[in-house]
């Protein structure tokens, strides 16, 4: 049966978003956790008038509370790098690498004593929480990397293959290099290596008792120039693949960020022939195509 692209291509989510997806508050109370104790240590600084003097005196009997002063000014690591008219100079919190007067000079000039003293702040392990919510949602864009497998892996296992049983007669493996699926199956993989020069790594792999079936997993809910690139690297792929006996490219793609690269999209749609979207998941391709 012939696919219309056009229709196909309508049905794309604009987003695959989970609860977990926004924020991953299990790391982020991790995180707090990690340094709650110097945090509360820190905050007898609140308010109080002689603060540089006070500040002095806690990271002098103290020092494990400079860990958390990076945090305080939503940096994640161990030091930060300041350039101003003496020249540039790096502040390791991760141990006393200074005197505890230049560490004064950076909670001055960074704002930090001003949020403390006046009392801006109520906690400093409330104040920190929301610093790690901030700064996990910088990890979206990672956890989103992983929310269509998420979704190729739940169809997978709906759909009643097994997970690494050799003994099944359909069995899926996440994550799985070219080398590792010559080595297991004994099947020549040189063409989608380079002869053996690129070690690729498949989302998954399906094993049923006749074929072995390589499969790629990407949403992209925004546009831009990658999606061609990306379009163009699946195609190439598609036609590397065709000539290997035992082996089928399946390629799971969906989001609307493919309307602004739809034309090289339809160019590897007329190439790939297992090229689906999470609506033909949806409708039962998994039962058809994994026999």
């Amino acid at each position: 049966m012939t696919r219309d692209f056009n229709t196909w291509l309508s049905h794309f989510k604009t987003s695959i978003a989970t609860y977990d997806y926004y924020v991953d508050f299990p790391k982020v109370y991790q995180n707090i956790d990690f340094i709650k104790v110097e945090l509360n240590i820190l905050n007898t600084l609140i308010g109080n008038a002689d603060i540089e003097k006070e500040f002095i005196r806690l990271v002098e009997k103290y020092p494990e509370v400079l860990k958390c002063i990076p945090l305080l000014l939503a940096v994640r690591g161990k030091e930060v790098e300041i350039t101003d008219e003496k020249g540039s100079c790096i502040y390791r919190f991760d141990k006393v690498a200074t005197t505890t007067a230049e560490y004064a000079n950076f909670m001055r000039k960074s704002g930090l004593f001003g949020l403390l003293q006046h009392h801006l702040i109520g906690n400093l392990v409330d104040y920190a929480t929301g610093v790690e919510t901030g700064l996990d949602s910088n990890g979206r864009k990672n956890r989103g990397g992983h929310l269509m497998e998420r979704v190729v892996e739940s169809y997978l296992q709906k759909a009643g293959i097994a997970k690494q049983d050799d003994s099944s007669a359909k069995t899926y493996y996440p994550e799985m290099y070219v080398s590792e699926i010559q080595k297991k199956w004994g099947i020549d993989l040189s063409a989608i290596s380079n002869q053996g020069k690129t070690e690729k790594r498949f989302d998954f792999v399906v094993k049923t008792r006749n074929m072995i079936y390589g499969i790629e997993t990407n949403f992209y809910a925004s546009g831009g120039s990658k999606l061609n690139e990306t379009a163009r690297s699946y195609k190439t792929l598609a036609l590397e693949a065709t000539d290997i006996l035992g082996f089928t490219l399946v390629w799971f793609t969906d989001g609307k960020g493919w309307t602004s690269a739809r034309h090289n999209l339809e160019e590897t749609f007329d190439v790939l022939p297992h090229l689906y979207s999470i609506k033909d998941m949806e409708i039962g391709i998994m039962d058809s195509l994994f026999k």
